[in-house]
């Protein structure tokens, strides 16, 4: 709402209706773009795909807590951090691209190489998976179980 009100977009103090639509998802079961669990342990093995963290520097280094009670810190092995944050401006604007090549390339990850995004939950390495869309990459998987399933994993094993 601020880059919206500082760029002067219209408002309006009345409520429109909008009109009913009926939508119905539907998931591709056999799609790649979604990893669980069993591929982030295999790949631990076999190191055929990248995997991008897109929590804080310190919750995947295990410095800070993470916001569950009972979720520990840390990221499962090979796991390259770049956190959400730094995909943002100042302004909460993504970066462009000029930057966002930037990023990637500091972090070591290859662009020639697939690879997949992480985070706390699924949520937040969405950042991750549209920087790299935005760069033209032919798209990352998302592991949308991330750190808190990977954790009930290991635990049952």
């Amino acid at each position: 709402m601020k880059s919206w009100l500082a760029e002067e977009r219209p408002l309006t103090s009345g409520y429109t209706k909008p009109d009913r639509v009926e939508f119905k998802a539907k998931a591709d079961q056999s799609s790649t773009w979604v990893k669980a669990y069993e591929d982030v342990l295999e790949n631990i093995t076999t190191k055929r795909f990248q995997v991008v963290d897109a929590r804080s520097a310190g919750r995947f280094r295990g410095t800070e807590p993470e916001p569950g009670d009972d979720t520990l810190p840390g990221h499962f092995p090979g796991a390259i951090n770049m956190p959400f944050t730094s995909f943002m401006d100042a302004s909460g604007k993504q970066r462009g691209p000029e930057d966002l090549s930037r990023l990637f390339q500091e972090a070591g990850v290859d662009p020639g190489r697939p690879f997949w995004v992480s985070c706390g939950s699924g949520v937040t390495a969405c950042h991750v998976a549209l920087a790299a869309h935005l760069l033209g990459h032919t798209g990352p998987a998302l592991y949308d179980g991330s750190w808190t399933e990977w954790l009930t994993g290991v635990s049952r094993t």
